[in-house]
């Protein structure tokens, strides 16, 4: 049996791909293409993990192992990793095309998770830069077997902050510090079995440390299923959320790309949806947020007020309080 990965040599690893992009691409940018690259190798590999536990089951029956109902993922054939990892050529078509086979796939979990970058742009991301990407991303066997859940999370919120550390841009816009996060989430004391919501998530952290918060309190996570929820503006930052929640083992959540204030996501009739606990570190100063709709709103938030066109934060806050069960 192959020895588990740790996560210092998991982090290691992940921050080895990502130096492969120097020179080549903006540090800013580097996460569209990193984390779409190891969540395509993760699931790829726990596809084939999972394939071959269904053969020893079923005594070597390669149809009943390809069956849907025994895999968390559909991956089509001719789109795993191996398949990609054999082109010499036009390696970022490959990758883009392997990309929305498997979202086609999976509607329902996997629609427009590995967001837009620009994979066929050969100035940039040439033949042999993406096979070198590949081949480091092939060292390793990231199946369940050899990488836990929890410690596969573990890795992933570290590139995130280490994206975030090296980026020039506003990191803020999609990290929040892990110490500000469990704070938030201690005060609040979500319990099991309630509903969370986070309406500018972000890459996730404030839902992944909800579970943490009530996992080291002694209660069950998977009472959480079904009662995530997360809204993101920003296409590339909601996609690495999903692949967060889904690297921590999370089967069942709610993330939807979408501007908060202008069209929220989650709503029953013509009123917000409401929750047990809703938490956020919402961006401050947010210019041009939409304060002509909300002249009229039409979800009732704007009971306290109407904030200044070029600073957005009591509209967070009003969005916030509209959206608490009583």
């Amino acid at each position: 049996m192959t020895e588990r990965l740790t996560l210092t040599e998991l982090e290691q690893y992940l921050a080895r791909a990502a130096d492969l992009l120097r020179g080549s691409i903006d540090q800013a940018d580097f996460k569209a293409y990193i984390f779409p690259l190891m969540f395509f190798k993760r699931i790829s590999d726990v596809y084939l993990e999972e394939f071959e536990r269904a053969l020893e089951e079923s005594g070597g029956d390669h149809e009943f192992a390809a069956f849907a109902e025994n895999h968390r993922f559909a991956i089509p054939d001719g789109n795993l990793w191996s398949d990609v990892r054999e082109k010499t050529e036009n390696i970022g078509t490959a990758l883009q095309t392997a990309f929305r086979e498997i979202e086609k796939a999976n509607p329902e979990t996997l629609y427009g998770i590995f967001g837009n970058a620009n994979w066929t742009n050969k100035d940039k991301l040439p033949d042999r830069k993406l096979a070198d990407l590949i081949e480091h991303f092939s060292t390793k066997t990231l199946s369940n077997a050899n990488v836990a859940p929890d410690v596969f999370g573990n890795a992933y919120e570290y590139l995130i902050k280490r994206f975030a550390d090296q980026s020039n841009k506003k990191a803020g816009e999609y990290y929040t510090p892990r110490s500000v996060v469990r704070l938030l989430v201690n005060i609040l004391d979500p319990q099991e079995g309630e509903s969370v919501y986070d309406p500018a998530c972000g890459t996730g952290g404030m839902l992944i440390e909800v579970i943490e918060h009530v996992k080291d309190a002694g209660g069950s996570p998977k009472t959480l299923w079904g009662k995530l929820y997360g809204q993101e503006k920003v296409l590339a930052t909601s996609a690495i959320a999903r692949m967060n929640l889904l690297l921590h083992g999370v089967e069942d959540f709610k993330v939807v790309r979408e501007d908060t204030l202008r069209n929220p996501a989650f709503y029953t009739g013509n009123r917000l949806a409401r929750f047990d606990n809703v938490v956020a570190n919402p961006p401050f100063s947010l210019k041009e947020w939409g304060r002509d709709l909300w002249e009229a709103d039409p979800w009732g938030r704007a009971q306290y007020g109407i904030p200044p066109d070029s600073y957005g934060d009591y509209a967070f806050v009003q969005h916030m309080i509209a959206s608490m069960a009583q």
